[in-house]
């Protein structure tokens, strides 16, 4: 058995962070954030007594547009130049009866400190081949933008939301045992 205890970092190379946001209430849109950092305590043997700190670069946004890119780092929406980081502490992590956890903390977006939510999958623990020890997980989530100062909103001509209030989170994080 692996002893769990100590830090843990996130694997950037093997993980990933998106958001998904519906566009005209029709399709959806994902983005995510290229640059990024997450840092995990373990006491107590077990992830349910985790402690989870995460950044996110806001100027690393990515939607596969240059245009819309640049409005999300506006002053409509996150304002990068201002509010360079989005960030998350963790409050607590339980375990669930079926296998999985729920992880509670406060989000930060724009100065707008926020608790959320976020369904944790645990997807194991194995070593790699240089003898470091990864642990993977799934974590699923969603917000209200306008909860963090994300205000801006449009209409089509024809009376429909151009962007929904609802976002998604997905993350999918390997992280890698320090000490």
């Amino acid at each position: 058995m692996v002893n769990l205890n100590g830090m843990w970092v996130i694997d950037q190379s093997h993980s990933e962070i998106q958001f998904k946001v519906k566009h005209l209430v029709i399709s959806t849109v994902t983005g995510s954030f290229g640059s990024f950092d997450a840092n995990m305590e373990i006491t107590g043997g077990d992830f349910a007594n985790a402690k989870i700190n995460f950044s996110a670069d806001i100027n690393s946004i990515s939607t596969n547009n240059d245009q819309r890119d640049g409005h999300l780092k506006s002053d409509d929406f996150f304002n990068a130049e201002i509010y360079p980081k989005m960030t998350f502490v963790s409050k607590s992590m339980s375990s669930n009866s079926n296998g999985t956890f729920t992880l509670l903390g406060d989000l930060t977006i724009r100065d707008n400190t926020k608790e959320i939510s976020l369904n944790v999958e645990f997807g194991g623990v194995a070593d790699d081949f240089y003898g470091n020890t990864k642990a993977g997980f799934s974590l699923e989530g969603k917000l209200n933008r306008k909860d963090f100062g994300l205000s801006w909103s449009a209409v089509t001509e024809a009376g429909g939301v151009v962007v929904s209030d609802e976002v998604k989170l997905i993350v999918n994080a390997q992280m890698t045992k320090t000490k």
